[in-house]
């Protein structure tokens, strides 16, 4: 099967997915957050750069979880020109 190629709104997508969870990972590290999330840490980094710009559903309802995000926060994330940054 082939995989159809990732849109640039794609690519956009993922990068702000990874943003967020890059800000509500705080001081954490990459290492123990992987960890409670039951992924491994390269994983985590690939999603946090951007270079998986669409991780699977679950992985990333762990990731939600460990950090305390929501599904809104997570929803605005698919929708251009929100600022999805977790609230201060």
């Amino acid at each position: 099967m082939v995989r159809v190629p990732l849109t640039p709104e794609d690519r956009e997508r993922g990068e702000r997915l990874g943003a967020l969870l890059r800000a509500a990972r705080g001081d954490r590290s990459i290492g123990d957050v992987a960890a409670a999330a039951d992924i491994s840490p390269e994983t985590l980094r690939k999603i946090e750069t951007g270079r998986i710009p669409t991780p699977a559903f679950f992985t990333v309802a762990a990731l939600a979880t460990e950090l305390g995000l929501g599904l809104d926060a997570l929803a605005a994330c698919g929708r251009t020109g929100v600022d999805a940054s977790p609230a201060a």
